[in-house]
């Protein structure tokens, strides 16, 4: 979340005046995040998160909208969309498709994730893929294999001989990426501790839908392995490593393809992060308040998965 485009007071009065949630009190712009414009607003009658897409077209955006009001119906803690006085979910703001969203209690994780928090996120992910199911409505992941092939060539001319001879080494071994035959579904694709809300170790919502796709149900498992688990080093521990899955496999089982494929979806993962942000750091949007985040994290991660594979054999359930 960020800030790329600027909300006047009257014009977000005016925006806020086609809902019936009351009268504004206050609005600011946040600054975590790296994709949309997000404002935090007050009312009269609640807290809401304001969005403004940056990067989606109208037709796509109900998709999204579609995700977060499905996982809400069925259970699932997650922010979903308010409906217009006409009952529309997505509208216009500032030459921009927007939508204003409940604001869930609790706040983003921003140190390391404790055990607690990574059992939860274990836990509520698989809940996810097993409710999801029923989810009808498809849409082809935006960050796939296809897409990292073709953000490779356009950042190798920027790397270090040492990294692009990596990053070639690394994309021969995930050329057979999309012929895998894995169990897939809708999926979040970006559940990192800035899109979780905890108060303490409770799990209050899940939240920034925007990234959500039709993807193996254990790559979106892996992104939140990459997160969630590291720690001070940037490294992914352990003992939050054994919390996270243990959670998460005492409700959904991997089955022998997702497991045999586990370091190989794990390397994706990392190698899709490592290079939406060498896109971020090396061609830059203006905004007034953005945030761009390290790429080395996930460089890191990386060697850590082509060096010392992740193992199964020791999580309670697999």
């Amino acid at each position: 979340m960020s800030v790329y485009t600027e909300v006047g007071r009257d014009e977000l009065i005016a925006f806020i005046g086609e809902y019936a949630v009351g009268n504004l009190i206050d609005y600011q712009g946040i600054s975590a995040g790296i994709e949309n414009t997000n404002y935090f607003v007050t009312t009269d009658q609640g807290e809401f998160v304001l969005t403004l897409f940056e990067q989606h077209e109208f037709a796509e955006l109900d998709y999204f909208l579609e995700v977060m009001t499905f996982f809400f119906k069925h259970g699932i803690p997650s922010a979903h969309p308010a409906e217009d006085k006409q009952g529309n979910y997505l509208k216009s703001l500032c030459g921009r498709p927007a939508a204003l969203v409940m604001r869930l209690a609790g706040h983003t994780v921003d140190q390391l994730a404790t055990l607690g928090q990574c059992e939860a996120i274990g836990d509520m992910l698989a809940q996810m893929h097993l409710v999801g199911e029923k989810f009808k409505h498809r849409r082809a992941t935006q960050r796939g294999a296809e897409w990292r092939e073709s953000m490779a060539e356009t950042l190798l001319p920027h790397m270090s001989a040492e990294q692009a001879e990596m990053l070639k080494a690394e994309l021969d071994f995930q050329q057979h990426y999309s012929d895998l035959e894995l169990p897939w579904g809708v999926t979040h694709s970006d559940l990192f501790r800035d899109n979780a809300l905890f108060i303490d170790d409770e799990l209050q919502g899940i939240i920034d839908f925007y990234f959500a796709c039709d993807e193996f149900l254990i790559y979106d498992l892996a992104v939140a392995v990459n997160d969630w688990c590291v720690n001070e080093q940037g490294l992914i521990d352990n003992e939050r490593y054994q919390c996270l899955m243990n959670a998460y496999l005492q409700r959904r089982q991997l089955n022998e393809a997702e497991q045999s494929n586990w370091n190989l979806v794990c390397r994706a993962a990392a190698l899709r992060f490592w290079l939406s942000r060498l896109q971020d750091q090396l061609f830059p949007r203006e905004g007034e308040m953005t945030q761009i985040k390290n790429p080395d994290a996930f460089l890191k991660i990386l060697q850590q998965h082509r060096h010392n594979p992740l193992s199964l054999n020791t999580l309670q359930n697999a």
